[in-house]
């Protein structure tokens, strides 16, 4: 059997989120702080650590099976590979910010005047797109001193919480791209059994990180209401307590919904509720 490899960031913002899922799916490996490359015990994959800049031509030119990366790096490179799934972390946004006193306001008021930025070919594609001539000055690293120093009117930049941007005494003024960690994959090896198995496990992971469990006791007569708040995956499970006529509900609920419905689940009779994490979902 094959032996798959995945390449992941060694270092920076995704390292750590994209180890914690591998290790959530139940993948065993050790020594990914001191290695380049790590075998994995139970099951047929090695982890590649790479600068995340050169995971998706690694994975576009076959080195490796899989990647995960963020949509904003993929943009940037421009490769051509298979979205496989969704990863629902390392978001982030790409913006345009100036200082607090710049009279760049609007998108147009760029015209002319110079750019900032480590991701040139997304900040082009944007420029052109409007129609605005602007000068693209590529930086890597600091890009938000740049206005400060004198070397650009404005940057184009990843922002997360927006800090960075606000102890450099910049503003955002505009948001160009969003971008999340996505599992990439080589086009055409998108039916690889193995890879099939991992993106089923991984997808396992992400469920339970959206959903808990949830246990209730209610009275026989108000079921019917409790159910129709509280759909499963399929139907919730009904358990017979000792108390007559007393059930105990189970079920799986989003958690988001969770808590937009608590208060009709107690109007409607729910008693001694319980909600707990889930490690896994596979449908």
């Amino acid at each position: 059997m094959k032996t798959l490899k995945i390449a992941i960031q060694k270092s920076g913002r995704l390292n750590e989120k994209s180890v914690e899922l591998l290790k959530n799916c139940g993948l065993s490996f050790e020594n990914y702080k001191s290695s380049l490359i790590s075998s994995v015990s139970n099951f047929p994959l090695e982890i590649l650590f790479l600068r995340d800049d050169d995971i998706p031509e690694y994975v576009q030119d076959g080195i490796a099976d899989l990647g995960i990366v963020g949509e904003n790096v993929i943009s940037e490179t421009e490769v051509d590979v298979a979205h496989l799934q969704k990863l629902g972390f390392g978001k982030c946004t790409l913006k345009l910010a100036v200082q607090n006193n710049s009279d760049i306001e609007t998108i147009q008021d760029l015209e002319g005047k110079a750019i900032a930025t480590s991701y040139p070919v997304i900040l082009q594609k944007f420029l052109d797109k409007e129609n605005i001539k602007a000068e693209v000055r590529t930086i890597s690293g600091s890009v938000e001193i740049a206005p400060g120093l004198g070397l650009s009117d404005a940057i184009f930049d990843i922002v997360s919480t927006g800090g960075t941007l606000k102890s450099n005494g910049l503003k955002p003024f505009a948001e160009v791209l969003s971008s999340e960690a996505v599992l990439i994959g080589r086009k055409g090896d998108e039916d690889n059994l193995l890879i099939q198995e991992l993106i089923q496990r991984i997808q396992s992971v992400l469920r339970a990180k959206e959903t808990k469990y949830v246990v209730l006791n209610v009275e026989r007569k108000n079921i019917e209401t409790i159910i129709n708040l509280l759909p499963g995956v399929k139907s919730p499970t009904i358990v017979p307590l000792a108390e007559e006529n007393w059930v105990a509900v189970h079920t799986v609920i989003q958690e988001r919904d969770f808590w937009e419905k608590i208060n009709k689940l107690k109007a409607a009779g729910a008693q001694g509720i319980v909600v707990m994490p889930i490690e896994k979902i596979i449908l």
